[in-house]
């Protein structure tokens, strides 16, 4: 097996990011440890205390003095403050959705609205997340991308869809006369989930406002997704991305109408390479959508 210490920092920071991009969130200690040992000793030292404690209960306290009694006080009054680092309370569901609306449509700019969402901590996705994942590109443009959420590169490097996804992304779009300059991509949910799981539908929902306030700042005439999760996320129900896509629907978000398509994701791409030609039926259909 090899040891940290045979690697070098080049090496151990690769390593390091491979794993957090892996979602492994816990590390193995250098030694093994006996942790039924450990709580066996946990249980023995409760007992004990128990046992102290009773006695302590049979004994009559001495009265302190008001001198001492004052003394106390504010030792007890410390003691019972918490830490200055104690963990934040867990928002409920509802009220961080709540504050995201509130957050969402206080912003009057996709700048503020990125200040706003940098400022938000009601979703635990950004605790584990590297970076916020914000709306890039033109948003006068009148034509918007949206996918499901960022992956490891996006993580990274802090924009949507880079990486070998964001390449095949480029180069899916260059086919019909688009770059990533002329388009505003966005995701769904703007930090990457651990792992690159799924989004769950309490994160889809406090991230709702936020993705459909962008929709509305930038006002699009074209919308297309990508993918299986932000089509159900936008069109509802669970019918699969086969079934979503290559259908145009005008698409009631953020206060606007938009004429919207879905297709294939990028990773859909290289997870089934058939799927290539059902993305560029899409694409085609989109590019004489735009230019009509």
């Amino acid at each position: 097996m090899i040891s940290a210490h045979d690697l070098s920092p080049a090496q151990l920071a690769a390593l390091l990011a491979f794993h957090g991009d892996a979602g492994v969130e816990w590390l193995l200690e250098e030694e093994p440890v006996d942790r039924f040992a450990e709580f066996e000793a946990m249980k023995a030292a409760r007992g004990n205390a128990r046992t102290a404690a009773a006695d302590s209960r049979t004994e009559v306290p001495a009265q302190p003095s008001p001198r001492q009694a004052s003394a106390a006080a504010p030792r007890e009054s410390r003691a019972s403050a918490p830490p200055a680092n104690a963990p934040a309370v867990a928002i409920p569901d509802a009220q961080a959705i709540e504050e995201a609306r509130f957050a969402a449509e206080s912003a009057r700019s996709l700048a503020e609205l990125r200040a706003a969402m940098e400022g938000f901590a009601g979703c635990n996705l950004r605790n584990s997340a590297r970076n916020l994942v914000f709306a890039e590109g033109d948003p006068a443009s009148g034509i918007m991308i949206v996918g499901p959420m960022p992956y490891a590169d996006d993580d990274r490097d802090g924009q949507p869809f880079a990486g070998r996804l964001g390449d095949m992304l480029t180069r899916m779009i260059a086919g019909i006369g688009l770059t990533r300059e002329n388009v505003l991509l966005s995701n769904v949910v703007p930090w990457r989930p651990p792992g690159n799981r799924v989004p769950t539908a309490r994160e889809a929902d406090i991230c709702r406002p936020f993705i459909e306030r962008q929709i509305a700042l930038a006002e699009p005439k074209h919308l297309l997704l990508l993918g299986n999760f932000t089509a159900r996320f936008f069109f509802g129900g669970n019918d699969t991305i086969h079934q979503l896509r290559g259908e145009w629907r005008e698409l009631p978000v953020g206060g606007i109408t938009v004429a919207t398509l879905a297709t294939l994701h990028p990773q859909d791409l290289v997870t089934a390479p058939i799927n290539k030609r059902f993305a560029w039926q899409d694409l085609l259909a989109f590019k004489a959508r735009i230019n009509g």
